[in-house]
């Protein structure tokens, strides 16, 4: 550790203890589906590194979306086979996450959707403007028994503090990016973050990790002392 982290209080994340025991709730490492890790070599060396910091569970959540529109049984193939290959100890689990889009309410009424745990479905919205629907959709899934866990909500540019508070009145429950937190989207995004964090909003937290040198880069980026406690104290799903 140097000078400044000792004046500064700050510690890189690997050294704060966040990672020791960690739920990945939000994590692109199913290889080959989506804009996350491509190849299955590299979703291994991924798990290896994330094993090594300390990451028990793991929850693959790729994109469901008009442009990437995963089948189901696509996606469950292609986890067995990850699953199949992994020999370390990580817990691998696999979900999904839904834009709120066509194709959502496509699925969503066929009940065609991969749950995230305790019967979470993990969802998103363009981070720019909402879908016209967004409310509606997001009281459909509760209708239908599931709990919302709105992914990333702090990059949400529509979003005020009060649309938040409206949410949680909802029994939305919303999931951390820990690269937000880290200031690796933005100076703005990093200060709601940490406004919604200081206020209790969250309640999962997650990397959203697309590439092995993003954990690598997150890995080594400092994290005050305060913001870890809030950190550990967020209660998950």
């Amino acid at each position: 550790m140097d000078l400044f982290d000792i004046f500064s209080g700050k510690k890189s994340l690997n050294r704060t203890g966040i990672l020791d025991g960690f739920c990945d709730n939000h994590i692109h490492l199913l290889p080959g589906v989506d804009d996350g890790i491509q190849s299955m070599d590299d979703a291994l060396e991924l798990l290896d590194i994330m094993e090594a910091a300390g990451v028990k569970t793991v929850w693959c959540t790729p994109h469901v979306m008009e442009d990437i529109p995963n089948r189901t049984d696509f996606l469950k193939m292609h986890f067995e086979k990850l699953k199949s290959l992994y020999k370390g100890d990580i817990q691998l689990y696999l979900a999904a996450e839904y834009m709120i889009d066509s194709l959502f309410q496509e699925r969503l009424e066929k009940d065609d959707l991969l749950l995230h745990a305790n019967n979470h479905v993990l969802v998103e919205s363009s981070t720019i403007s909402a879908p016209y629907n967004f409310k509606s959709v997001l009281k459909e899934l509760m209708r239908k028994g599931h709990y919302v866990l709105l992914a990333h909500p702090e990059r949400y540019r529509f979003l005020e503090l009060k649309d938040y508070s409206e949410l949680k009145e909802m029994k939305i429950r919303f999931q951390l990016n820990l690269t937000s937190l880290l200031g690796l989207y933005g100076p703005a995004v990093k200060e709601k973050a940490e406004k919604l964090l200081s206020e209790g909003f969250y309640n999962a937290v997650g990397t959203d990790t697309h590439r092995v040198k993003r954990w690598q880069q997150m890995e080594g980026q400092k994290i005050s002392k305060k913001i870890i406690k809030l950190v550990s104290e967020i209660p998950g799903i």
